[in-house]
């Protein structure tokens, strides 16, 4: 997704409980910024294929000892990964060409990630996208991280998809998802959207947004929602379906 965009598409593209809902909002730009090549186009994708056919006269030795950070042999990426290793070595030039040490820290994948909503505050909704990223919670994404989690993203399968978003709104890891955490992740996204929506959204439609969804998805009323619960009721919601194959297309 780029800035430039009718603000309609925008807000379509961070609704949640509305029209053309996504769970993971605005990551189209976020991959985009890190030279993951839209494909939808007949010379998109040629341009992609182009990279990739380049690549082969690229040593993996020489490319992977250019930065300060190693990550691991391509061959073990590729075992963990849905991506081919000429697919993976086009994806860390880009990673190298935005992140030069070879791995991404949380002011740096803010910086990033800003440069797609300048007319909000998206601090705090990529605090959070970055928590889901470091899987090893260290604070920092590797190329590894990346690539793994990129890999669910563009090619996983639709319960790997939910279980990344569900991990990504599990604020705090305990295995499930209170009311507070939904709030907070969709009050973020409010401050990312900032005023430049249509059509413009009332001051109270975060919190009636989930007060809607969460009831909805807290099936036995206990007061959380489980990866059980999130799965069934995302599963059967077509909006989020049809989101879940926002990916399909890049690279």
């Amino acid at each position: 997704m780029k800035v430039h965009e009718h603000p309609h598409k925008i807000h379509k593209d961070i609704s949640v409980t509305g029209t053309g809902r996504r769970l993971v909002p605005g990551a189209a730009g976020f991959l985009s910024e890190l030279k993951v090549h839209h494909a939808k186009s007949g010379s998109g994708r040629q341009e992609s294929i182009t990279s990739l056919r380049a690549s082969e006269n690229i040593s993996d030795e020489a490319e992977l000892s250019a930065v300060c950070f190693r990550p691991q042999g391509l061959d073990l990426l590729v075992q963990q990964t849905r991506f081919s290793k000429k697919e993976l070595q086009v994806l860390y030039r880009g990673f190298k060409n935005e992140c030069p040490s070879g791995i991404v820290d949380e002011d740096t994948f803010k910086r990033i990630y800003s440069q797609f909503f300048p007319q909000g505050d998206s601090s705090m909704y990529a605090h959070f996208l970055f928590e889901a990223f470091d899987t090893h919670n260290n604070g920092s994404v590797s190329f590894e991280d990346f690539a793994v989690s990129l890999s669910i993203l563009l090619r996983g399968s639709i319960t790997d998809k939910l279980h990344w978003a569900f991990n990504l709104y599990d604020l705090n890891k305990d295995g499930c998802i209170t009311k507070e955490e939904m709030t907070d992740i969709m009050f973020s996204i409010y401050d990312m959207m900032g005023r430049c929506t249509y059509p413009s959204m009332k001051v109270n439609a975060p919190k009636e947004h989930v007060d809607s969804f969460f009831q909805k998805m807290d099936s036995n009323s206990d007061g959380v929602v489980t990866i059980e619960e999130f799965l069934d009721t995302c599963q059967k919601d077509e909006n989020i379906m049809r989101s879940m194959h926002m990916f399909d297309d890049v690279i």
